[in-house]
């Protein structure tokens, strides 16, 4: 009887301890109080305190509700009034490249010709002879001359080195460039790719500007080499730089397949401060059944799993020019422009797939269950992909592929309205507004740029746009090109004012508060395919969270632009603290 007894009460203490047991393990890890927990969930609910377990958060709610999850090892953290946000996204980075720009030499910012010359005579002093000298996305809308160096400037600037001036897919170049890439007054275009060689109406002779031809330009590298282990290191120097100003995922809306490796490398070794959602690059040039092969390729990857951290969502293809190069293909004629040498005036832009291969080309990409996005930042590129999309959705759907247009930059009021209707997303970003609305304004006019970045519109006609910065160049949230500081970003949305422009450009078309955040949180993780798992702060979502130094939702406007990141979470654990330390109370 004894015997039963003590088994008995054993068998209870053995209860009893692993009861105690599980409430313990269901306490909080972390408690963030004493706040204001701006959620953005579908109400936009604000509450006081947040509680999280493991990766996940536990319980959202006011400071009782919270409290309760409390258990002798959670660490707890006075927010002292401050703001939490969700973990903020950038749509549309090209990270892999932008953390190499300065590997071999810091790179001063350029803002006239003579900055541009003085950069060139300076590597030239410090090259040899005959080694290529290259300036890459210095844009000439953002130059005060607003123009390209000449082919003679180039010259005087390095007499004895080749020199390239490029801006994506246009160039100018000085003699020695033409002459070792074969560029002369006879040079055709014989690839039946786009673009054409800028001549000298009196002499036929080139200029040095290259329309959409950069790839016949035959330029070496003459700049130190980084190792593979250089580019990890940088990337996740940057990636720690996005954790600083709140970001916590990125669609990374270009990656070739060198690049998507490397992001596998850092997967597997637990490198990744942020989610990384892919598009990866395809050409466009070739036979189609090798493009189409390449695209089922892509969708048979591993990568098209779900994964918490690193995924192939889709592909990326370029349908248009740019509309800083004066290439973006546009409904009515560009007009003509020194700023953009446009001589013709029936000049509409550059189509770089014909229409009837676009409609191939996403077809497939449905077929393969990836979402197609095609940079297209003129009206006329961006309604030729509607209409490829709408012709597809009559055949079978295509919805939840999530079709996207990347830039979307120009539109009209019935794009708006498709797009919404189809179910399109839009990777849209602000940085454009910002750098480019002098130039663009004195170009077209004031009232052709109606639907120019029209966020609000698209935002009333129940469309889904993100936000993002398309980093291109340099570490550092505001020194980068383009600025992919989430905040300057918002107030841009807000205000739609910018750079060297006096005003407000459209400002009918400015977003609230509340959309400026879901426009970097929970918009944008329903582009990159995130939203069962982030963008909002809903219990049993993965704890991405943002703490800052100020309430964006009631501050003063211009001050949304300076809000500092104070830490910032990814799956509750802390990836970026403003004052060294975590002090448990």
């Amino acid at each position: 009887m004894m015997r039963f007894l003590n088994a008995m009460v054993a068998l209870a203490v053995l209860i009893l301890t692993s009861i105690a047991c599980d409430v313990r393990s269901q306490d909080a890890d972390l408690i963030l109080h004493n706040g204001k927990i701006v959620t953005v969930d579908s109400g936009f609910s604000i509450h006081s305190a947040i509680a999280v377990r493991g990766e996940r958060i536990l319980k959202v709610g006011g400071e009782d509700q919270v409290m309760r999850t409390r258990g002798s090892q959670t660490l707890l953290v006075d927010l002292q009034g401050k703001v939490v946000v969700p973990g903020l996204i950038d749509s549309h980075v090209h990270p892999a490249d932008a953390c190499m720009t300065e590997f071999d030499h810091p790179i001063p910012k350029m803002e006239t010709i003579e900055d541009v010359l003085k950069y060139i005579a300076s590597r030239a002093s410090q090259v040899k002879a005959g080694e290529w000298i290259h300036v890459r996305q210095v844009f000439i809308t953002r130059l005060k001359e607003q123009r390209y160096p000449t082919r003679q400037e180039l010259d005087r600037a390095a007499p004895r080195n080749p020199v390239v001036f490029s801006t994506g897919p246009d160039a100018s170049i000085n003699s020695l460039a033409l002459k070792l890439s074969g560029i002369d007054k006879d040079f055709k275009i014989s690839d039946s790719g786009p673009g054409y060689i800028e001549k000298d109406a009196q002499t036929g002779e080139p200029t040095g500007i290259l329309r959409s031809c950069t790839r016949f330009i035959k330029s070496e590298d003459s700049v130190r080499q980084p190792s593979e282990e250089d580019r990890c290191r940088r990337l996740k120097e940057l990636f720690k730089d996005y954790n600083s100003v709140g970001i916590t995922s990125i669609g990374d809306k270009d990656a070739s397949p060198a690049e998507v490796d490397r992001y596998r490398h850092l997967r597997s070794k637990g490198d990744l401060s942020v989610r990384v959602s892919l598009s990866q690059h395809v050409d466009t040039i070739g036979p189609l059944e090798e493009i189409q092969s390449e695209i089922r390729k892509i969708g048979k990857d591993p990568l098209t799993k779900a994964d918490p951290l690193l995924q192939i969502i889709g592909i990326k293809t370029y349908l248009d020019g740019g509309m800083l190069t004066g290439s973006a293909y546009m409904q009515e004629p560009w007009g003509l422009s020194k700023i953009y040498s446009i001589d013709d005036p029936n000049y509409r832009g550059l189509l770089f797939i014909p229409k009837e291969r676009l409609l191939l080309l996403v077809e497939t990409a449905v077929d393969s269950h990836l979402q197609y996005t095609a940079h297209s930042q003129g009206d006329a590129a961006v309604q030729t992909l509607l209409d490829v999309y709408d012709e597809i959705s009559r055949r079978k759907p295509i919805r939840q592929t999530r079709p996207s247009i990347t830039h979307c930059s120009f539109m009209s009021g019935e794009s708006i309205k498709q797009a919404a209707r189809l179910g399109v997303v839009i990777d849209l970003q602000p940085a454009w507004l910002y750098m480019d609305a002098r130039t663009l304004t004195g170009h077209f006019g004031y009232d052709r740029l109606r639907h120019f970045i029209p966020l609000r519109s698209i935002f009333e006609a129940g469309g889904v746009a993100g936000g993002g910065s398309d980093h291109m160049q340099k570490i550092g949230s505001f020194r980068a090109v383009n600025p992919y500081n989430p905040f300057l970003g918002m107030w841009i949305t807000l205000t739609r004012k910018a750079k060297w422009y006096e005003g407000q450009l459209h400002p009918e078309e400015g977003l609230s508060r509340e959309q400026a955040l879901r426009y970097y949180t929970s918009n944008n993780a329903h582009l990159l395919f995130r939203e069962k798992e982030t963008g909002s702060l809903e219990e049993g979502k993965l704890a991405d969270l943002v703490v800052l130094d100020r309430d964006i939702l009631t501050c003063a406007l211009d001050a949304v632009k300076d809000t500092k990141v104070l830490k910032t979470y990814l799956s509750g654990k802390l990836v970026f603290d403003s004052v060294a330390g975590v002090k448990k109370e």
